[in-house]
């Protein structure tokens, strides 16, 4: 069937037509999208749109001068777009899109350009309206919905790019080869800036994950050593000493001009390795630069626990007395130390500490587990069960807190 060629007015008649049919595909594809994407921890954000008739005209006037005698195609009367904080987080809304929608097309602007040239990047998905929508709402006027995926920097990029360029494309073209650089190094800027921003985040993952096997090594040790002693009673003799439980490793040359950043890294990979020495020697050379007193207080809890997981208590009991002194309000330190020397039996300094941290922040049941557990050795069990029904009472699913009430109850049965 040939292409009829239709008036502005006609054209407008038929547009209008499905007008409400398409505002309503639009808000619930926006609610859709929204939903499917905010399974990402990121939650882009999702904006959307049904083009005005103006813009649709103009837009339909392009393409019959592009494309004479042909009945013009335009892609985005419905549009989305998906603005993502980084970049990796393009390629997993886009794995989303296709695994809940039919996607027709898949565009990767910005893959065209060489370096020379300037232009925003985005990835650009053709879906189709899901059939539900239309049963329910009516024709509106297309098949397809265009959705683009962005990050923020790509999105500001776009919408400058967009007023300056798409809307004065005649103006644009006066432009010299001085303004033409000036844009083109704006664009490789914000660029560059993503880069950063995602290489900024693959280090806080890496950071996390280390810091997070660390944290669970350094509590089996704190298990390991507290709960023995409180289930198991043991004699002095039976006690490793720290010369028995200390790794023999040797220490690493560190680089002097290698960057915090790196260090901690190296320091946290070589901990969670149980390379103690070498993770101590990190950690001591991130104590001689000039850090802030924030950056110190961490570091000393991290070495401490590293002198903790080789028996080096006294050492540890330092360090973590060091990172108090840079915060007062580190209550973990305060508790750290605690543990420590319930360790070595000095119970009442150990309760001492176990307070110290509960009054900093008094929403800790596992410190108020371990301080039951001292008075529990120095033989106060009101107190140690009041702790015990107050660490419970914070976490009722503790199963260490509960075997460890079962025990004071039959102590105090016994007593009684």
């Amino acid at each position: 069937m040939a292409f009829e060629l239709l008036t502005r007015d006609q054209i407008k008649i038929n547009y209008e037509k499905a007008e409400t049919a398409r505002g309503n595909i639009t808000k619930e594809l926006i609610d859709a999208v929204e939903k499917v994407v905010h399974t990402l921890h990121t939650r882009p954000a999702v904006v959307g749109r049904a083009k005005e008739f103006d813009s649709y005209h103009e837009k339909y006037k392009k393409l019959l001068k592009q494309y004479p005698g042909e009945e013009p195609f335009i892609t985005d009367i419905i549009a989305l777009r998906v603005i993502c904080p980084f970049l990796e987080d393009q390629l997993a809304v886009e794995k989303l899109i296709r695994k809940h929608f039919t996607v027709i097309e898949l565009e990767r602007k910005g893959d065209e350009y060489s370096f020379k040239e300037f232009g925003y990047e985005s990835i650009h998905l053709l879906i189709e309206v899901p059939v539900e929508l239309t049963a329910k709402y009516g024709d509106c006027g297309t098949d397809a919905v265009e959705v683009q995926i962005r990050t923020i920097l790509q999105d500001a990029w776009a919408e400058v790019e967009h007023e300056l360029f798409y809307k004065n494309s005649e103006n644009f073209t006066l432009l010299g080869d001085p303004m033409k650089r000036r844009l083109a190094a704006v664009n490789a800027s914000l660029s560059l800036a993503d880069s950063i921003f995602q290489e900024i985040r693959i280090y806080h993952r890496q950071l996390n994950g280390e810091l997070g096997k660390r944290r669970d090594s350094f509590y089996r040790k704190i298990e390991e050593t507290t709960d023995g002693l409180l289930f198991c009673e043991e004699s002095d003799e039976e006690r490793q000493s720290p010369e028995e439980t200390a790794l023999e490793e040797s220490v690493p040359i560190v680089d002097e001009y290698a960057p915090v950043d790196d260090l901690l890294l190296n320091a946290l990979y070589a901990h969670n390795k149980n390379r103690f020495n070498e993770a101590i020697a990190f950690y001591s050379r991130i104590l001689e630069i000039k850090t802030d007193p924030k950056t110190c207080t961490m570091i000393y809890k991290h070495r401490g626990m590293a002198y903790f997981a080789q028996s080096r208590y006294e050492e540890a009991i330092e360090d973590f007395g060091k990172s108090l002194e840079t915060d007062e309000k580190s209550y973990k330190s305060a508790y750290y130390r605690g543990v420590v020397k319930s360790v070595l039996r000095q119970y009442q300094e150990a309760i001492e500490d176990f307070s110290l941290s509960l009054a900093i922040n008094p929403s800790q049941p596992y410190t108020l587990y371990r301080r039951g557990q001292a008075y529990y050795h120095l033989e106060d069990y009101p107190a140690a069960l009041a702790d015990c029904e107050a660490s419970l009472a914070l976490e009722p699913s503790s199963t260490g807190a509960g075997s460890f009430r079962s025990l004071l109850v039959d102590k105090l049965k016994m007593l009684g």
